[in-house]
């Protein structure tokens, strides 16, 4: 049976990087919610500019629309023998589409949730700058270029995503932790999903993602810090 990973975190806790890496080491595609979003919303549609309102405001887009992102991504032929979601599911009702999809796909859900404090995803978020010609990734508080506000690859301009302000990042956190608190609730209780310590260093972090997958240990925390 094939599997579908599926990396759970808030915004900023880091599943996209570990999501990337996991594609590297299977092959698998890394199918992220938000990166097919943010593309949906620079099309001059009338979706494309309902998600750009919602996105601009730190809210998340609706479930139908979500959905139907995914059955239309994970049809494609690079996703039959596997496949890494990097952003959903985000709630119960995206949860049981997901139970059903991989039913009908034969395939078997990994669940990993990267654990993050508030604090810790403020400053991932706030701080986060991106290459405008390369798409390489910087941080001003932990990983800053050399020069300031220019890339260290390619000397392209290093600039912040519209929405990490703080008041955009707030809201997403905030909209990010009611929407998924029942998904985690029922994923906790029915065992189902990995919780990994995301303020680890990322090679760590990754290290024990590939442990959870190869050895298939299932119900319990793995490299959480005990509060």
């Amino acid at each position: 049976m094939q599997k579908i990973i599926v990396m759970l975190g808030a915004p900023g806790a880091g599943k996209g990087t570990q999501s990337r890496r996991l594609s590297e080491r299977f092959g698998y595609p890394q199918i992220s919610t938000g990166d097919i979003l943010r593309e949906m919303a620079k099309a001059p549609t009338a979706l494309g500019q309902e998600i750009k309102t919602v996105q601009s405001a730190g809210k998340l887009v609706s479930d139908d629309v979500l959905a139907e992102v995914i059955r239309a991504r994970t049809s494609q032929p690079d996703s039959k023998n596997g496949y890494i979601l990097d952003g959903f599911p985000r709630t119960l009702s995206q949860a049981k589409l997901l139970d059903h999809l991989a039913r009908e796909q034969g395939n078997d859900i990994i669940l990993v949730r990267v654990v993050t404090s508030h604090d810790a995803l403020m400053k991932r978020l706030t701080g986060r700058r991106t290459c405008a010609t390369c798409g390489e990734i910087y941080n001003i508080y932990s990983r800053p270029p050399k020069v300031d506000a220019i890339c260290d690859r390619d000397g392209g301009p290093t600039l912040q995503r519209s929405d990490d302000n703080a008041e955009s990042v707030e809201a997403r956190l905030k909209a990010y932790e009611e929407s998924t608190a029942p998904l985690i609730a029922h994923y906790t209780k029915s065992g189902r999903m990995i919780e990994i310590d995301g303020e680890r260093p990322v090679d760590e972090v990754f290290e024990t993602i590939l442990k959870v997958i190869e050895r298939g240990r299932d119900n319990k925390k793995i490299g959480r810090t005990e509060d």
